[in-house]
């Protein structure tokens, strides 16, 4: 899943937390799989997450295995995002995969291309799934979804929502909540850049966004344009695309934006927004433990990206994707804890203590439960109405990344704006051909 950094390095915990896992459940030797001692079959899976998201899956995995006592499961990690991907085609290439693995939703379309992925659609269809097709919200299929066959099964979701300090909003002047002026249909693009404007003239920041496309799209769309249009990069040419990229530079320039990407260590994103020296932070539901850690929670709600007319958008919504080795030599063990792990069932555990939100339809209760944010349920909106990252440009390998290296030259200045733009759609344009 396009997380940002923060949320993309195992900590030590991590490690010796797989280590303990991958010696309690070692099974087969090379290969994809295989089968192991007493008549079991082992089925190796990997995946990358923070250490909580690693010791949920543990928690998993020990119930999967009491329910199937002829699977062993094996979870293999790889503690940097930006290593596991590489790695994986790497094992692929010498049919050392293992059986399942996850895919973030900015690499699907190159191992979809590539051939590597079984195709799921008769699993998921056939008698032995426990999560049908129709079970998961289509857009966040996103590049996992080629030719209507599906590649990969989203196993969790973060919509991209704006976290908003309400103590710091009174402290500028702002006496409007954004979440009941999205209730009356009010919240436009209009409004929110007058907020950010009112924080920029209290001493304080308008926003915090991380460097990625769930943030730039969200604004973009916002604004009422357009990424991607028939198969072209047009955020650059589109008129309202470019006004939206537009007013993003301009408040990187002035400081009425912040990029997380580039804040000192010392005073970060999570600091300045705690201490409230920002008024809102993009982000999921992951900002729940920021907050839990650091800040008064009734201080804090969320609202959904506003639109340019106040009525409800298609939002950013970050995917992951589980998807099976094709050539697994246990296909039908491998796609049985594929779907478990997925399933309504395999989501409520596995979430319940996490920071994402369920893919499939009638987990809603882990988002709801407990009542926190006060308008949880926006994440269940922007998920049920959203998009993971356009398939047209997560089809090309590295291009996602590509772009943000390209917009973040210019949101630091070292770039002018026009130049930028024509950088950014001859990169594009180069790439897809």
């Amino acid at each position: 899943m396009s997380f940002p950094p923060s949320k993309k390095t195992l900590a030590a915990a991590a490690l010796a937390l797989t280590a303990a896992v991958a010696t309690a459940c070692s099974g087969s030797g090379s290969g994809a799989g295989g089968p192991a001692t007493a008549g079991k079959v082992t089925i190796r899976w990997s995946t990358w997450g923070s250490a909580e998201d690693v010791a949920l899956y543990k928690a998993f995995n020990d119930d999967f295995m009491k329910r199937h006592p002829n699977i062993v499961l094996k979870m293999e990690t790889v503690p940097k995002y930006e290593d596991y991907h590489p790695k994986l085609l790497t094992q692929l290439t010498s049919k050392t995969a293992p059986d399942v693995f996850f895919v973030g939703d900015d690499n699907i379309g190159k191992f979809v291309a590539s051939g590597v992925l079984a195709p799921l659609n008769e699993r998921l269809a056939g008698p032995a799934s426990k999560s049908r097709p129709e079970d998961f919200f289509e857009g966040v299929y996103g590049g996992a979804k080629k030719d209507d066959k599906i590649y990969g099964v989203p196993n969790d979701t973060n919509p991209e929502v704006l976290w908003y300090g309400k103590k710091a909003l009174r402290e500028a002047g702002i006496t409007e909540d954004p979440a009941e002026l999205n209730a009356a249909g009010k919240w436009t693009m209009a409004k929110y850049m007058e907020m950010n404007a009112k924080l920029k003239a209290a001493g304080k920041a308008g926003s915090i966004f991380w460097n990625w496309y769930g943030s730039t799209y969200s604004v973009i769309g916002g604004f009422g344009g357009k990424v991607w249009d028939g198969g072209r990069f047009v955020a650059t040419t589109d008129p309202k695309s470019r006004e939206a990229l537009s007013a993003l530079a301009k408040g990187y320039a002035d400081k009425t934006f912040l990029s997380a990407d580039v804040l000192p260590a010392s005073n970060g994103a999570n600091t300045q927004f705690l201490r409230g020296k920002a008024g809102f932070y993009a982000g999921g539901r992951w900002m729940i433990e920021v907050i839990k850690k650091g800040g008064d929670q009734a201080n804090y709600d969320i609202v959904p990206f506003p639109s340019e007319t106040g009525a409800p958008m298609p939002g950013a919504v970050a995917a992951s994707y589980l998807a099976l080795n094709k050539d697994s030599r246990n296909p039908d063990e491998a796609f049985t804890f594929l779907t478990e792990f997925v399933s309504k069932e395999g989501q409520l555990l596995r979430l319940k203590s996490g920071g994402a939100v369920p893919s499939i339809k009638g987990a809603e209760q882990v988002v709801l439960e407990g009542g926190y944010p006060a308008h949880a349920q926006t994440l269940l909106d922007v998920r049920d109405t959203g998009f993971a990252n356009y398939p047209e440009e997560v089809a090309v390998p590295g291009l996602t990344k590509d772009i943000n290296d390209e917009l973040m030259k210019v949101w630091t200045g070292k770039v002018g704006f026009d130049e930028g733009m024509t950088k950014l759609q001859a990169l594009v344009d180069g790439r897809i051909g």
